[in-house]
């Protein structure tokens, strides 16, 4: 209101128009996003620097004098060109700082590896580096512009001569995009470059200060859509502890161990504990919960922890004020030529100053030696003190390589007098021949700049490469399938009547273990398959026929099957595998026409082919009504094939005649020891490539052996076996055990004359406390016993040769006594190739009976057979109930056993070893 009352009028009537959002948006926002995009995120390409991180630099090297400074300091000094607060260029300087290349630092400055922050700015203290007062700074070939309140003067950017942004890397988030350049090799960017300007191809991968494993097949020259991987470098302490030396990128000591304990909460891992003892080097020891394989938990650890990380590139840099995506060989050959263009302008700017140099110098040389400088001793005024000079430099001027002005007239005018007279021409031309070859040089240079730059590099390399050796091993790594390395931590129920699966149905049916990130397979009698992941409870549809965990890409998994075809009547039957498929979609094993139904159907899990018996029924006009047939005489197809006839006639019943064997190739075993488990996945020891008649041998501690088949779901419990094996019918089995009855240890040779699977065989005394110690397979195994310190002898180390001391008996035969209980130790040794002979068995056999108690009096004195000594009753009695068998043929195990059943003697009556009874 004014002061008579009335409203006063809008002085601008524009204040009170609207404006569209659009326009706002145009106005505004792309403004602050083309400001953080150019001033504050995203790293120009000339030197790889933020705006904050160049104004950090350029403060240090305007505040540095060769001593350390507080990091305080520092951040006061660069606000003076930041108009942003404190925090965030302190954080930019620990983030250059930790990266160990262009700060010497001083006091706490954190720890990448373990997450530790660095101490308050008021603590640290930081210089330049050496290395980078060399390569980042020169006055000369700096463009410079006004800082933001227009008091100082900082740099646009600073004349790098190295590839600092492929060295340090970078990360940063703008508005609309962001970037993300991993850090690389600083040795590898210096021989890469060299190679660029020698015209070679360069191929570059990430370091990264951490160390660790990477996977750098798809980095895509860091690019975007490019990814690596990461992992942590994991050893395997012991069967009980898995030891962290190295962590992936990115993560701290403290995030993966945390990573490691949720995978622990959750069940996709089992480990007892988890303890840091990370110092100078990394070290994070996982101890293992016990019967976990750590072959197994290693891989869990890279599926569910941070020890495997994936990260994906984004290259992207300020070039000409805009943002560019490029890759890193881009950004490398960029760098390099820029590198190039400014040792070329320091040579240039070199070149120049020395020809004013010799300007200058000879400039003086004529004017005191020519005595010029009395020619102006009459003039009165300084312009004809200048014209004199001029007029006297006149002869000589066409030497130059430019034209001599009043400045440079000027110059000589200030020369003192005590300089004119102790002017020395000798001293004055060797100056001037050092300059001279100084130039001559430089022009060399300057007509070689690529030769000059490749020798730069070199310099640097020489240098400052010691100690920046690659830290990260570049690997390829296998996918791990997190379904096959996870711990088995749910039970998988089945009701198939109401076609409910999942393991939440506590009160239905059984089927097995899972882990809750598994995919089931559910066949129904309809002919209907369907893959779904493993819920608490789901339905998959009625009248379920088979349920069990998929495994995708197994190939070694044949479903066998017969269905009738609900519109011609005539049953098929049909092999096929299923490998892949797309999760929650039906999937039809037979024509598709209704009323098909599934009449019989295996799971194979190596490719078995049983024999079925067909029965018809009574009213088919087919003159067989009951016929058999072998799955073994179809091809394995995919699951849409439709099968072959089985018959054309309704069927009654279809049962299993004979259990078969697998049709598909060998497969080659691995065994775990510390689980108990086969497998083909290439953890613990390899047991060799199976067929379908080959089966595993197990020797059980407690002196009996089993002969089973080589299925993935056999367990063996760790802490009963002794060994496991593939079996080898001709090789013989050498056993040490201890007879708790005699309270003697013996020795034995026998070969597996059963057959019977998943059946145990006693191959030791059944006495109380008996006990297996020792058993090989080897064809021709070494012992070595070590006898301990008595009063006449020192400490006595014996090897034998078995084979050739010791035939091989029945399975049942109690063998033949060790010489000398009172031994220290035994074990096997390496044993000897087919074809070696070894001498010396009887200077060890004294050796062996020389420790030998005195009432032993049995006990042989020579280590040849002697076969005139007969074996004791007992002895000969238990070697005798059993057939010797000595090539493994059935037909004489068959003939050995009738020649000892009618009381015959075998080639195993006498001693055939001469130390042992």
């Amino acid at each position: 209101m004014d002061e008579n009352g009335a409203a006063p009028e809008a002085e601008d009537s524009g204040l009170h128009e609207k404006l569209p959002i659009s326009g706002l948006y145009e106005n505004w926002f792309l403004d602050y996003a083309s400001y953080v995009i150019l001033e504050r995120a995203v790293p120009a390409i000339e030197d790889g620097f933020k705006p904050v991180q160049r104004r950090i630099m350029h403060a240090l090297n305007e505040m540095d004098d060769g001593r350390f400074n507080k990091v305080a300091n520092v951040v006061g000094s660069s606000m003076q060109y930041h108009p942003h607060g404190d925090a965030s260029i302190y954080d930019a300087i620990v983030n250059i700082g930790q990266k160990e290349l262009l700060f010497d630092t001083q006091g706490n400055w954190g720890d990448i590896r373990t997450g530790d922050s660095a101490a308050a700015a008021r603590y640290i203290e930081v210089r330049l580096s050496r290395f980078s007062r060399e390569i980042a700074f020169n006055d000369d070939t700096t463009e410079w512009q006004l800082s933001y309140d227009g008091r100082k003067r900082e740099p646009v950017t600073l004349p790098v001569k190295f590839p600092l942004l492929l060295s340090l890397g970078v990360e940063g988030i703008a508005v609309g995009l962001s970037t993300k350049i991993l850090p690389h090799n600083f040795c590898e960017l210096i021989e890469s470059s060299i190679n660029i300007l020698q015209g070679k191809p360069v191929t570059l991968y990430p370091d990264f200060l951490t160390g660790g494993h990477v996977d750098v097949s798809n980095y895509s020259d860091g690019q975007r859509g490019g990814k690596v991987r990461v992992r942590a470098k994991i050893e395997e302490e012991d069967k009980k502890m898995l030891v962290i030396r190295d962590i992936p990128f990115g993560t701290t000591t403290t995030s993966l161990m945390e990573s490691i304990v949720k995978a622990n909460d959750v069940g996709k891992i089992k480990v007892k504990k988890v303890v840091d003892n990370t110092a100078a080097e990394v070290e994070i020891q996982v101890h293992l919960a016990p019967g976990v394989s750590p072959d197994i938990t290693m891989d869990a650890l890279y599926a569910f922890t941070e020890c495997e990380v994936s990260i994906s590139p984004n290259a992207c840099i300020i070039i000409a004020d805009k943002p560019h995506f490029v890759g890193v060989t881009e950004i490398l050959k960029y760098n390099t030529q820029q590198t190039v263009h400014l040792l070329n302008r320091e040579l240039e700017i070199k070149r120049l100053a020395l020809l004013e140099k010799i300007l200058y110098g000879s400039l003086e040389k004529i004017f005191i030696e020519n005595r010029i400088y009395r020619d102006i001793e009459e003039c009165e005024t300084f312009e004809a003190v200048i014209r004199t000079i001029d007029k006297g430099l006149e002869p000589y001027k066409a030497q130059f390589y430019r034209e001599i002005n009043d400045d440079d007239i000027v110059a000589l005018t200030e020369i003192r007098i005590k300089r004119i007279s102790k002017y020395d021409g000798f001293k004055a031309d060797e100056l001037m021949r050092k300059w001279q070859e100084d130039l001559a040089e430089t022009d060399d240079n300057l007509a070689n700049i690529t030769r000059f730059a490749i020798d730069y590099y070199k310099d640097l390399l020489k240098k400052y490469g010691k100690g920046r050796e690659r830290r990260t091993e570049i690997r390829a790594f296998n996918q791990i399938a997190a379904n096959v390395v996870a711990a088995n931590n749910q039970k998988l129920y089945v009701n198939r009547a109401e076609g409910f699966v999942g393991y939440g149905l506590k009160k239905d049916e059984y089927v097995m273990d899972c882990s809750d990130i598994d995919d089931v397979i559910v066949f129904k009698s309809d002919g209907k398959c369907l893959v779904t992941k493993v819920q608490e409870k789901v339905f998959v549809g009625k009248d379920i026929i088979h349920v069990s965990v998929f495994l995708k890409n197994d190939e070694r998994k044949v479903y066998n099957l017969v269905y009738l075809d609900g519109k011609t009547g005539v049953s098929y039957i049909k092999r096929c595998q299923i490998t892949a498929v797309t999760r929650d979609r039906e999937y039809d094993l037979t024509q598709g026409t209704p009323k098909s139904k599934i009449t019989y159907f295996t799971a194979n899990d190596n490719g078995e082919a049983e024999i079925i018996t067909v029965n018809l029924t009574a009213q088919s006009k087919a003159k067989v009504k009951q016929f058999d047939f072998n799955f073994a005489e179809l091809l394995i197809k995919n699951r849409s094939a439709m099968g072959n006839i089985l018959t054309k006639y309704p069927v009654r019943k279809i049962t299993l005649k004979q259990a078969g064997r697998s049709t598909l190739g060998g497969v080659d075993m691995w065994f775990d020891p510390t689980i108990g488990r086969l497998n083909r996945d290439e953890r613990g020891e390899y047991l060799g490539n199976f067929g379908p008649s080959d089966s595993i041998l197990v020797i059980y501690k407690d002196g009996s052996y089993e002969l089973t088949n080589f299925d993935l779901t056999n367990h063996y419990v760790p802490n009963e076996v002794l060994l496991v094996k593939k079996f080898e019918p001709t090789l013989p089995i050498t056993a040490v055990y201890f007879d708790g009855a005699q309270k003697q240890h013996f020795i034995k040779r026998f070969n597996i004359e059963t057959s019977s699977l998943d059946k145990k065989f006693v191959f030791i005394s059944d006495a109380k406390n008996s006990k297996l110690v020792l058993a090989s397979t080897d064809k021709r195994p070494r012992l070595e016993i070590i006898f301990p310190k008595t009063a006449q002898k020192e400490q006595t180390t014996v090897e034998y040769i078995i084979d050739e001391m010791i035939e091989i008996r029945g399975w049942r035969a109690m063998g033949s006594k060790l010489p000398n209980d009172k031994f220290k130790d035994m074990h096997w040794l390496p044993p000897l190739p087919d074809n070696v002979e070894v001498a010396g068995a009887e200077v060890q056999t004294e050796s062996v009976v020389d420790e030998a108690d005195t009432d032993e009096a049995d006990i042989e004195n020579s280590a040849e057979p002697t076969p005139e000594t007969e074996v004791p009753e007992t002895e000969e009695a238990t070697e005798t109930d059993e057939p010797a068998q000595t090539d493994g043929e059935d037909e004489e195990q068959k003939n050995v056993s009738k020649s000892k059943k009618d009381g015959k003697k075998g080639p195993d009556s006498k001693s055939q070893l001469g130390l042992f009874e």
